[in-house]
């Protein structure tokens, strides 16, 4: 796997919300790296594309509270338990489950294994909420995708939670996950 800087030399082949994100970047002066891949699926091929960029590609979740009324998306380590009762205390919400690919579609404009910190830049009403646990913010670099599962972006944490998130109009909330009920 080939670590590339920046967008790729044309957009041949790549959808239009992909570009999108790296336009974003570039007018935000943000530098990454990306990797192009088949479909990542699995975070067992989120391993090998962390291997590739360097960094940890995290698990990002799309969820909703019962009355789907409440988004939020979790962005948290790969290796990490998800325990929904864990998080439904910290954040004060009865019931978390997994929101319906519709409402992906609808507020992020993503599918199902695409799902990334990219798609906050389509939730222009801020519908969805970041829960970022605190160990994606201890590292140098996150992994993320850019709106598709085929190519993966290393980016410097700083500027995601940062220059990123102010671009977009979206904050975050710090959340511990242990992975215990």
């Amino acid at each position: 796997m080939q670590l590339f800087d920046g967008r790729p030399a044309t957009a041949e082949g790549r959808e239009p919300k992909e570009m999108r994100v790296y336009d974003l970047l570039d007018s935000l002066g943000i530098s990454y790296q990306r990797t192009d891949h088949a479909p990542a699926t699995t975070m067992e091929v989120c391993e090998v594309i962390d291997a590739a960029l360097g960094c940890l590609i995290c698990k990002n979740l799309f969820l909703c509270n019962r009355q789907q009324t409440e988004f939020y998306l979790l962005m948290m380590p790969g290796d990490k338990v998800f325990k929904t009762k864990e998080l439904s205390h910290q954040i004060g919400s009865a019931r978390l489950s997994f929101a319906k690919e519709e409402q992906m579609m609808e507020f992020l404009e993503i599918h199902p294994g695409a799902v990334s910190i990219m798609g906050l830049m389509n939730d222009t009403e801020n519908h969805v909420q970041l829960l970022v646990d605190e160990d994606v913010l201890k590292g140098e670099y996150v992994g993320c995708h850019p709106c598709v599962n085929t190519s993966s972006l290393k980016l410097r944490t700083a500027d995601i939670f940062g220059k990123y998130l102010e671009a977009v109009h979206h904050d975050y909330r710090v959340v511990k996950l242990v992975g215990e009920a």
